[in-house]
């Protein structure tokens, strides 16, 4: 996938549940463009220095650990430097893990220029918390997904019983709640919605009704 500054961007960024990767998947699959799921990398940096044994606020050791790290995305596969991460890496514990590793500047800076790389004909659909502000601030379609802890953390009980995970609807609801307010007050890159981004509460929306308003301000800034 060569880079190509010139190829089409949206970006869609949300807190954790507003159900921003799964319809970023679907905006790309109608485009058929790339998706880039940036928090991914988050939890992959999170879960590798788990591994090895890393302090999660330790910024130099993340950030050299990050240019050792071999990742491939194959569908809903990842690996990274040949192990299979797929189901770990979407637990909400290495969720929360994530968001400390992606408040500190290094860690930030050293998976930017990762992120930017993506960009590649035909298009992009770059799925995060930080696309519309700092990745890709110049994208002409920025939406900004949201909806209640409540809704989120009920979608995201059922998404993780459903891949046959033990969770606990009150400890991920708290789980989410804390998460909102650490990555919403961080002085690094807060979650919040661009400027000129569309703004979707999906609480009491469907995902069809969601992915028809997205499309529509696709073609809005696209057209």
């Amino acid at each position: 996938m060569p880079y190509d500054p010139h190829a089409p961007i949206v970006t869609i960024d949300g807190p954790g549940g507003s159900g921003k990767g799964t319809l970023s998947s679907l905006v790309a699959t109608k485009l058929g463009w790339h998706l880039l799921d940036s928090g991914a990398l988050y939890r992959i940096v999170a879960v590798s220095a788990q591994a090895q044994v890393i302090d999660l606020n330790d910024e130099s050791p993340l950030v050299a650990m990050i240019s050792d790290l071999q990742i491939a995305f194959t569908g809903d596969k990842v690996d990274v430097n040949g192990n299979n991460l797929s189901d770990i890496i979407r637990t909400e514990e290495t969720g929360a893990a994530a968001s400390k590793v992606a408040a500190l500047p290094g860690v930030r800076d050293a998976i930017l220029s990762l992120q930017k790389s993506f960009q590649c004909a035909p298009g992009l659909v770059a799925d995060g918390r930080d696309m519309g502000t700092v990745v890709f601030p110049h994208s002409k379609a920025k939406i900004f997904l949201d909806a209640s802890a409540e809704a989120r953390a009920d979608r995201r009980y059922k998404q993780l019983k459903n891949k046959g995970l033990s969770v606990n609807l009150r400890d991920l609801l708290e789980q989410i709640q804390e998460r909102d307010a650490r990555d919403r007050g961080r002085a690094v890159a807060p979650l919040k919605p661009a400027a000129d981004a569309l703004i979707i509460d999906s609480t009491q929306m469907t995902i069809e009704e969601v992915l028809e308003t997205i499309m529509a301000e696709v073609a809005r800034g696209y057209r």
